[in-house]
């Protein structure tokens, strides 16, 4: 680092994110490598850090190497409220399995989730919606849901966070998406939209309101960066569902939060060739985690011309962060997404740096981005 006012280990990061996000930086761009899965699994295998990095929490890491944050986190301001009638409990099938029920008026539905001892997120082995009738609980359930902001939260998280990063939040998967991820997942939920396509599509049109409601508490919040947190891959979500349902569900969030001046992008982190000839349909500022070759199934050079004056939020392929590669893969690749999409760029790593990154190549991108923007 060479201490220049401009570099990023001497700004406000929550203010340049801002003028990046909304076209106010005079060309800056802003470097928000996600370091998560990096971090997690250190702590949760007990290996060490780097020894600079020894004793240090999240926010401090990041602030000792200069870099932007992601700032997720805000996600727990906006809180859902269920129906008082519905009642939750769980038991522990075994050492690995738990069972989580939730019983409404109209019925239960029932989660099995596995964990292993290789990581601390479980995963579902037992859907909540595994047929017509769950999902007519499910629809009750959403019709049954409010929305609050917790503002206590906020200002915790603020003080926590700083200038690392402006606050931004994910909404609830869209439709198809929450239906593959959250609810019954991909093969059974592919079917259901075929086998009981009306009560699908209630489900969906119960999710809409539901999220309507968020919308209107997003609205009033100040969290000004808004994300739609929905994994997409076109390999489970190919044009013909992405443009029933999805692209009906972006344009109407994309209205509604526009109208709240907010910044709007998804997140896209499959394989995305068949889906980006409708990027400029959807409404959104941006798209999050487009992942090119080698990793993801398209180049820069054709992200670029799908999304014109759009954002790219992150670019960079995770796998060049690790060994595999030589470092000057990453820093030609770096070069390349800057003169392709700044000023419009939030650039990051496409997801995120695994655990086997080499944590190093982190500052080296940091460099780049400091001379860059020095240079205006």
């Amino acid at each position: 680092m060479t201490g220049r006012p401009t570099d990023h280990a001497n700004i406000n990061l929550h203010q340049l994110n801002l003028d990046v996000a909304f076209r106010r930086a005079g060309g800056k761009i802003i470097w928000q490598p996600r370091i998560g899965a990096w971090l997690t699994e250190k702590q949760f295998q007990h290996q060490p850090l780097p020894d600079w990095a020894e004793g240090m929490c999240d926010n401090e890491i990041l602030r000792a190497m200069g870099i932007s944050a992601r700032l997720y986190d805000f996600n727990g301001c906006f809180v859902s409220q269920e129906d008082p009638a519905i009642k939750h409990h769980q038991r522990q099938l075994n050492e690995w399995d738990t069972e989580f029920v939730s019983e409404t008026p109209v019925g239960k539905l029932t989660t099995v989730y596995h964990r292993s001892p290789n990581t601390w997120v479980g995963w579902p082995i037992k859907w909540s919606i595994s047929c017509e009738e769950d999902m007519k609980v499910a629809i009750w359930r959403e019709q049954h849901t409010t929305w609050s902001f917790n503002q206590q939260l906020y200002d915790e998280l603020l003080a926590k966070w700083g200038d690392l990063g402006a606050p931004t939040m994910y909404m609830p998967r869209v439709n198809v998406q929450s239906l593959y991820i959250d609810s019954m997942g991909t093969e059974q939920a592919i079917l259901a939209i075929y086998d009981y396509p009306d009560t699908c599509e209630a489900y969906f049109r119960a999710l809409d309101e539901s999220h309507d409601l968020l919308i209107q508490v997003l609205a009033d919040s100040p969290v000004q960066l808004i994300n739609f947190g929905d994994n997409v891959h076109s390999g489970t979500l190919p044009p013909p569902l992405f443009t029933k349902y999805v692209l009906p569900a972006y344009q109407r969030r994309c209205e509604k939060l526009h109208t709240a001046g907010k910044f709007v992008h998804a997140h896209w982190d499959g394989d995305c060739r068949p889906l980006l000839p409708y990027v400029h349909e959807t409404g959104l500022d941006g798209i999050e985690a487009i992942t090119p070759t080698p990793q993801g199934d398209v180049t820069l050079e054709e992200t670029a011309e799908a999304l014109g004056d759009m954002f790219l939020i992150d670019g960079i392929p995770a796998v060049y962060f690790d060994h595999t590669f030589d470092e000057q893969v990453l820093i030609d690749c770096t070069r390349k997404i800057i003169d392709l999409f700044a000023p419009n760029l939030i650039l990051g790593i496409s997801d995120e740096i695994s655990t086997y990154g080499d944590i190093d190549r982190v500052n080296t991108v940091t460099r780049i981005v400091d001379d860059y923007n020095a240079s205006l």
